[in-house]
């Protein structure tokens, strides 16, 4: 007989709760014993996520009972202390805020504008980019999602980083589907505001910045990284095109083979030999680069995801998935969403 794993989902009124709550349906292991969002008690799910409806749910105030796994989908600052009790009480807590990424409290001080709520914590969480950090998940019991821009930038430089080809700054210019900006967004993020129009933000540095530079520190490269978001009008999807500057006289093979290496045998990253699109992970857990020379030193990786799936949900799911021994593809066998 298969095994049952109870999940509970914090914050399942949002983008990302919700896509949790989608895929978390569909996994062969799991049983949603609750799904919570505050000042919601007793409330169908449907009335806030109608495509939720078959699944009869409703939302729970408090804190989960009587589950091995709760997965927070909440705003930074909000996780720590719930997360904090819920390890007490000997359950997994994979965070797909920002309250674990950076394992520098004074880092999250400088970046996020307040003392980090829970520091002692910081060492027990695993920043769980999957594909680069299993050895590190595998029972471990406090996983920090990356961000959605992290993911994308990461899967696309890491690779270069441990092959010891990236020399000089790295710059990251990405594009984000408005669902990035969560359902609370204002005025600025309303259709008539955005369609037919793109926008940079964050220029002033961006919370994602060190999460992206810790990453590469960790990959061995320690550099600065100049980090450039935007939104784009679509629903969903990210690409991050990464500019390198070159250590070594490489040419496109040369760059394919190397991310060849670091993903021919990965079920979600996928080499492509052409430039690919968001459309092509709209809805799944999939990723998707490339890598290109464009100039006597430099090179240009793309990288494509959903920020919903393998920027949010799906690679929260596949993180659980590898910490908890099941196999790590369950619940996201999909694939993407065409037209």
């Amino acid at each position: 007989m298969s095994r049952s794993v109870r999940v509970a989902v914090v914050g399942a009124a949002g983008y990302a709760g919700g896509e949790l709550v989608r895929l978390l349906a569909g996994h062969p292991s799991v049983e949603i014993a609750s799904v919570h969002a505050r000042e919601r008690e007793g409330l169908p799910l449907a009335n806030e996520l109608p495509h939720l409806a078959p699944l009869g749910l409703s939302f729970t105030d408090g804190e989960p009972e009587d589950v091995e796994v709760t997965f927070l989908a909440l705003p930074h600052g909000a996780s720590a202390a719930q997360a904090s009790r819920l390890l007490d009480r000997g359950i997994t807590v994979v965070d797909i805020g920002a309250d674990f990424r950076l394992r520098d409290a004074d880092a999250y001080a400088t970046w996020y504008g307040a003392a980090h709520p829970a520091p002692d914590l910081l060492a027990d969480a695993v920043y769980g980019l999957t594909e680069w950090a299993r050895d590190a998940l595998r029972g471990t019991k406090l996983i920090a999602n990356p961000g959605c821009y992290p993911t994308a930038s990461l899967l696309a430089l890491i690779p270069f980083a441990r092959a010891g080809l990236l020399d000089g700054d790295v710059i990251v210019d990405a594009k984000s589907g408005i669902s990035g900006a969560g359902r609370g967004a204002g005025p600025a993020y309303l259709f008539t505001e955005l369609t037919e129009s793109t926008r940079a933000y964050g220029l002033g540095g961006h919370r994602h910045q060190p999460e992206i530079e810790q990453g590469l520190a960790d990959a061995g490269a320690r550099m600065h990284v100049t980090f450039v978001p935007h939104l784009v009008p679509q629903s969903r999807g990210i690409l991050a095109t990464c500019y390198l500057s070159l250590a070594d006289d490489v040419d496109d093979d040369a760059l394919a083979a190397v991310l060849r290496r670091a993903y021919d045998a990965e079920p979600f990253v996928h080499v492509t030999d052409e430039p690919p699109t968001t459309k092509q992970a709209t809805g799944s857990n999939h990723a998707y680069v490339h890598a290109r020379r464009i100039g006597e030193a430099r090179a240009v990786v793309i990288s494509v995801i959903d920020n919903l799936g393998k920027g949010a949900a799906g690679q929260a799911i596949q993180n659980m998935n590898v910490a908890l021994g099941l196999d790590e593809a369950a619940g996201l066998a999909g694939l993407g969403i065409h037209p």
